[in-house]
């Protein structure tokens, strides 16, 4: 084993590091700042490009239903593809897959902002240039997610925060500038977007060599039971182990049911009557809030009392979901998107944290593709539940109901996953490589 492989798999018992003053104490690792650069610059690309779809799809058709259609067109390639690229992202050199997938990203980028140009009438062509990008992004996933921790070590509680911060900064300026050069023309964003990954490319290729994990487990730890039986090494990992079952599946359901965001261009337009520049404040309102809690979980991460503040934190998500499902007030509206963002991003750094940690070096790659999956149906499927809600009940019914249905998920989870309400520490998962 290399030193990296010592430092991100933990020590022993009795010399586990001490995520409460570890994390505040020495210079970052090697590469970390450039795989932070490329969730940065990569994800302002991906939100403004998002924020642009949405006003451009709702524009073509006017039906929340299409909106939805959306998050299911970016959800199935992440779901098919799972099994493939995990295994991959803990076989070959994950700055490659991700450098990779980022290319493919921005040929569809590129596609979008053509047809965008052309004046658009029908919505198929969109739907299919989403696919093609989801299909890219489902490589990148994996990969990307599992570099912090292979490069981070004990430090991984301090480079969380601040990952999710940079995350967080993009999601305020990406849809602020969208909404501004959508009043140029609706390819702009688009244009933008591409420039934005193939940059991100160019930043990740900047980090250095993490290939010990996938190079450990390709030269001793082949599957003797074929490649299907080694893509799904991930989900059965992830259901023996309590504690990552019930981080992963509490995200998937609470923002499967309470995923507002789907519908902000109807309820910009129609509940607030603001245009796309008023959509693009409201989608940066999300990175205001979580950006703020990650950069205070930065300089004071959370170190007690992890699993409840999990479950509070999906809580007070799912009531400002509530919230914003009833008011008509810019403001108000503003601020509970903002509030429910700071909560999740609380949950995002305690998942975020828990996940990596709690699973050997070696199986990083297909435990994060599993999570992927999780993940893009909380987003992307529940992008699409929220649209065909948005369809059948209304927005305001659909935004409700599902804030309600987040309330009654952790209330069900409290007591279904007591070793996840139990944690204290982050330590206490760690394990070996």
């Amino acid at each position: 084993m290399t030193e990296a492989d010592t430092t991100a798999s933990g020590k022993g018992a009795d010399q586990r590091p001490d995520f409460a003053s570890g994390a505040k104490r020495g210079p970052l690792p090697a590469g970390v700042l450039a795989v932070i650069g490329t969730v940065a610059v990569s994800t302002i690309g991906a939100l403004a490009m998002a924020t642009a779809l949405g006003k451009l799809v709702y524009d073509i058709t006017g039906r929340a239903l299409d909106l939805g259609l959306i998050g299911l067109a970016e959800f199935l390639p992440t779901a098919i593809l799972a099994p493939l690229v995990g295994p991959m992202a803990d076989r070959y050199d994950r700055r490659k897959v991700v450098a990779a997938g980022l290319l493919g990203e921005a040929a569809c980028a590129m596609g979008m902002a053509l047809y965008a140009a052309s004046g658009p009438t029908r919505v198929w062509p969109v739907f299919l240039l989403i696919a093609g990008y989801g299909t890219a992004r489902a490589a990148v996933a994996p990969a990307l997610r599992s570099l912090p921790a292979d490069l981070a070590g004990a430090q991984l509680a301090r480079v969380i925060p601040l990952n999710s911060a940079a995350w967080q900064l993009a999601v305020i300026v990406g849809p602020v500038l969208a909404g501004f050069l959508y009043l140029g023309g609706p390819a702009w964003p688009f244009v933008f977007g591409t420039a934005s990954l193939l940059i991100a490319m160019v930043a990740v290729l900047q980090v250095p060599d993490v290939r010990h994990t996938s190079g450990q487990r390709a030269a001793g730890e082949t599957s003797s039971n074929g490649p299907l039986h080694e893509a799904l090494e991930g989900l059965r990992f992830v259901r023996r182990t309590p504690i990552l079952l019930g981080a992963i599946s509490l995200d998937l359901f609470a923002v499967l049911f309470g995923g507002a965001v789907a519908l902000l261009p109807a309820i910009a337009e129609t509940r607030l009557g603001v245009g796309s520049v008023g959509l693009g404040w409201l989608r940066a309102s999300c990175g205001i809030g979580a950006g703020s809690t990650t950069l205070l979980l930065a300089w004071r991460p959370l170190s007690r009392g992890v699993g409840r503040a999990l479950m509070l934190a999906v809580a007070i998500f799912g009531i400002f979901t509530v919230l914003l499902a009833f008011t008509t007030n810019f403001a108000v509206a503003f601020i509970a998107l903002a509030v429910l963002s700071s909560a999740d991003a609380i949950s995002v750094f305690v998942r975020g944290t828990l996940v990596p940690l709690a699973t050997p070096a070696i199986m990083r790659g297909r435990v994060s593709a599993t999570e992927n999956v999780f993940i893009g149906a909380s987003n992307e499927l529940g992008a699409f539940e929220s649209g065909l809600a948005g369809h059948l009940f209304g927005v305001v019914g659909a935004v409700a109901l599902g804030g309600v249905a987040t309330l009654v998920i952790v209330g069900v989870w409290w007591w279904c996953f007591p070793a996840l309400r139990k944690v204290d520490r982050f330590e206490e998962v760690m394990k070996p490589a």
